[in-house]
């Protein structure tokens, strides 16, 4: 578990890069708290499986068979819950990591009954790995919950560690002369102090 979205989206790059020809899938889920309504533990892990499932050389008859069950239920119905944890948990086959960006912006009830299901998920599915980011105050809900199964580090930015990015991506800017020295000046006076205080 990480805490900072710029690693986060490095560790993630790097995951796909090193999937690349190898025998090997990843699987991403960003939550996002304005979509809660959108973000049903079936969503998710359903979104994940599709991606692992996208992955294959071969998409294994019993997924299918399920789908296809499905689709002649009146406007084609979803697979439940229960049965996509199922078909996570017999990824066994090739290496595959499942990425939860932003896990605090899921509410905490069904927070962890998403960590309970991932935890599942790695009991019957042992070449697969989980890589989660969040705030700080979710850690011991992922210790909890994943108990003896996940190794967390606490990354956190420093206000010079921001004043450097926001240096080089003022420097990257494609219409420089939109900002005048006054606007530039006030940014980098600002905005450093905002995120060090988070």
């Amino acid at each position: 578990m990480l805490i900072n979205c710029d690693v986060s989206s490095l560790v993630v790059d790097t995951l796909y890069e090193q999937a690349a020809g190898e025998n090997t899938t990843v699987a991403c889920f960003y939550f996002d708290f304005a979509a809660q309504r959108e973000q049903s533990l079936a969503a998710v892990l359903g979104s994940v499986l599709k991606q692992i499932v996208g992955g294959l050389d071969e998409i294994p008859e019993r997924i299918v068979k399920a789908f296809r069950n499905r689709e002649k239920v009146s406007g084609g119905q979803r697979l439940a819950l229960a049965e996509i944890v199922e078909f996570l948990q017999d990824t066994h086959s090739r290496r595959t990591f499942i990425c939860i960006d932003a896990l605090d912006e899921c509410p905490p009830g069904p927070r962890g009954k998403l960590l309970h299901l991932l935890n599942q998920i790695l009991l019957k599915s042992p070449s697969t790995r989980l890589f989660l980011t969040g705030r700080p105050h979710i850690l011991s809900e992922v210790e909890k919950h994943l108990a003896g199964r996940a190794a967390t580090r606490l990354i956190a930015t420093t206000k010079d560690d921001i004043t450097k990015f926001l240096r080089a991506k003022l420097k990257e800017d494609a219409t420089p002369d939109a900002m005048d020295k006054g606007l530039e000046e006030e940014i980098m006076r600002n905005i450093p102090d905002t995120f060090s205080e988070m």
